[in-house]
């Protein structure tokens, strides 16, 4: 698995997760406990993660949809 991407924007990441995943890429959400500990501040931010065979056609579908990091 690679990282993507992170953020604490929750409105971005269901976004993202939506792109991707119509896409048919699997994605898996790293740090979503420790958000929750944290009593949802959104001072830790979360991960989106993508296998490394997807990571390039990813990167291609967020640059497209314009979300630049």
């Amino acid at each position: 698995m690679r990282e993507l991407l992170r953020t604490t924007d929750p409105v971005r990441l269901s976004f993202l997760t939506a792109l991707l995943r119509d896409a048919d890429i699997e994605i898996l959400m790293m740090d979503v406990y420790v958000s929750a500990i944290e009593g949802s501040i959104g001072a830790f931010p979360k991960r989106l993660m993508v296998d490394g065979e997807d990571y390039d056609r990813a990167v291609r579908i967020l640059d497209e949809a314009r979300e630049n990091w």
